[in-house]
């Protein structure tokens, strides 16, 4: 056996971060459109035939070459080949107007009982129409596919994408029939890999496909393809931010802001950039909260289009052990929530799934919300503003990432970056988590730091966050010292005494807390398992009194923390994860949901519920 020498290995590493880069140039072309389904769209949501091709046979030949890099670029699933009309067809091994269909967006694995384990490449295709007009501009764009995709259109490929959480676009003018019939092919592929974001080992269920909303954007040559529009950082009376245009005439170009109801009208130019920044004056602003979640209607107009959002505005700062929000003191009263609607098997595929979720968190006493693990659907986000419950959203740098891959870096920066630029103007996100249960260690340190670094160069005004570690001594003290929170905005950790150590839920009143930084304490996760229907004493682990009792006993044990601003207790309802193999009491699901996986309450929801009852006596009253 030989072994490559370290000129051999460097080169390896050069080009496969190359090729991370170049799998995602094409989507580099223009920025993600802030606020896309809200422009003038043609949506491809619906039936998308799929084939099944666990051996890559449409995208490799039999030597295993890619056929997209072939001289022809042809070859692949993805030419959607037909039978010509010869005397004597070519052998073609595939027909997808033939093959069955998933509804799109929607995962596979709930869609078909074989799929429901299935880690591989699925071809999924989508035929539509469309006539391009002249002096317009389209954009296709998916709101997820998890984890990799190579995305065609008429047979031609537009790009790869890595990441199952984020959007993903590409410019398709000039690249659309003009007879209006068009398809398009997506290679996509979930197998996990150990130096991917996040890695081979996870506590989630790994649903593959088009889990997101897919559309059509079409825009003028030159239009606004982001902006900003927020209050200035611990500044409750100035409205600052940018707009930004793309196309030949961007720069030099007027651009309108209108808040009509707020009495705010600026006309900007942008500069050879394309960008008109701004800072005005907003002392009529209503500030947004979940107690008065007041939304604005905001217009932008260059011109040739006019771009509407609603938006709220709001501060959030922290100053010691009290976190801020519009200079208040306030406790975030929070659960933990999964993208996945625990009713349906599979991921939440719209609106009424995700409103669902949230209403049971109001219903909860919440004013917060956790969207572990991952980026959640931008619909999620916009319901949280309209709905008042403040956000922690997170990229899934989770437990063990490859610390020391150049190119894992960049893909959780660019994750990092596509969460930011989707979420950065919603007023209910006021915390970027830049992973979870990372383990101690110098390539650790340095890479979650980087990553703190970005999220502060992105956005200043909100708090940056992680899930930190803790470590335990014989004298039942937990300490929180994880060096990692000399960067963060909060002491955030998990912590499952009662559950996985501990001892008996009666016992963890025993622990105290030596947490080594001044600043809110957030308890990120804390929670245990009951199968919803069985009952026992509290000392019957997996029964329904057992949580009872461990969240009882929680409960007391963290008020003890005199910086204690928050939770987000794990988890709102049960959901599906291959970890959880005991055939009784899991089945399959991880069984910590304070909701079923009916739809049924378990006795720890009303527990949980009567103390954000109290906390809200206490912080939104002012008594």
């Amino acid at each position: 056996m030989t072994h490559p020498t370290p000129l051999k290995m460097l080169l390896v590493l050069v080009l496969g971060i190359a090729g991370f880069f170049t799998g995602s140039s094409a989507q580099a072309q223009t920025s993600l459109i802030q606020n896309a389904p809200a422009r003038r769209v043609l949506s491809l949501n619906g039936s998308w035939n799929y084939i099944i091709d666990p051996y890559e046979n449409g995208f490799y030949d039999y030597r295993r070459e890619a056929f997209d890099k072939s001289a022809s670029g042809k070859g692949g699933y993805y030419d959607n080949q037909k039978p010509s009309t010869a005397q004597e067809p070519e052998l073609i091994e595939y027909d997808f107007d033939h093959s069955v269909a998933l509804q799109i967006p929607g995962d596979w694995n709930s869609q078909d009982p074989k799929l429901l384990y299935y880690e591989g490449t699925i071809w999924l295709k989508k035929s539509f129409k469309i006539t391009p007009t002249a002096g317009k501009r389209y954009f296709l764009y998916f709101g997820a596919i998890n984890y990799e995709s190579h995305i065609y259109l008429n047979g031609k490929k537009l790009g790869m994408h890595q990441g199952g959480f984020t959007p993903i676009q590409y410019e398709v003018t000039g690249k659309l029939n003009s007879s209006g019939e068009n398809f398009v092919v997506v290679k996509a592929d979930n197998t996990r890999h150990l130096d991917a974001v996040p890695t081979i080992n996870t506590d989630w269920w790994n649903y593959g496909g088009i889990t997101r909303d897919v559309f059509i954007a079409e825009a003028p040559e030159t239009f606004i393809v982001d902006y900003k529009v927020q209050l200035a950082k611990d500044n409750m009376s100035q409205l600052a931010g940018y707009v930004q245009l793309d196309g030949a005439g961007k720069s030099g170009q007027a651009v309108t802001l209108n808040i009509a109801e707020a009495g705010i009208k600026q006309t900007l130019k942008t500069d050879g950039e394309g960008r008109a920044t701004f800072s005005l004056p907003a002392k009529k602003l209503k500030l947004w909260s979940p107690l008065s979640p007041k939304l604005y209607a905001v217009s932008l107009t260059n011109g040739t289009e006019t771009v509407q959002d609603k938006i709220g505005f709001r501060t959030i700062q922290t100053r010691g052990q009290d976190i801020l929000l519009n200079g208040k003191s306030t406790f975030l009263r929070g659960i933990s929530i999964h993208d996945e609607n625990p009713l349906i098997p599979g991921r939440a595929r719209g609106e009424g799934d995700l409103r669902m979720l949230l209403t049971w968190a109001k219903e909860l006493g919440c004013n917060y919300v956790r969207l572990a693990h991952y980026p959640h659907n931008e619909t999620m986000l916009k319901l949280a503003d309209e709905m008042g419950l403040l956000v922690w959203a997170e990229v899934p740098v989770y437990w063990t990432i490859a610390w020391q891959n150049p190119a894992t870096y960049q893909n959780a920066e660019t994750q990092l970056s596509d969460l930011i630029s989707m979420g950065k103007n919603r007023a209910s996100i006021v915390v970027w988590s830049v992973g979870n249960e990372t383990p101690l260690g110098a390539p650790r340190l340095t890479f979650m730091t980087n990553l703190v670094k970005k999220a502060r160069a992105l956005d200043d005004t909100r708090l940056i966050a992680a899930a930190l570690e803790l470590h335990r001594t014989p004298d039942n003290v937990i300490h929180v010292d994880d060096p990692l929170g000399e960067s963060l905005d909060l002491t955030s950790f998990n912590e499952y005494a009662g559950w996985y150590w501990g001892g008996k839920p009666g016992e963890i009143t025993k622990y105290t807390f030596d947490i080594k930084y001044n600043k809110p304490v957030m308890i990120s996760e804390f929670g245990g398992d009951a199968l919803a229907g069985y009952h026992g004493d509290a000392d019957t682990r997996w029964s329904e009194e057992y949580q009872e009792a461990l969240y009882v006993n929680q409960l007391k044990m963290l008020s003890t923390i005199k910086g204690l601003r928050g939770m987000t207790p794990w988890i709102l309802a049960d959901f599906r994860a291959t970890r959880r193999q005991h055939p009784v009491y899991q089945n399959g699901f991880n069984r910590k949901g304070l909701i079923s996986s009916t739809g049924v309450k378990k006795k720890a929801f009303f527990t949980l519920q009567e103390y954000y009852r109290q906390q809200a006596a206490k912080y939104d009253t002012g008594k």
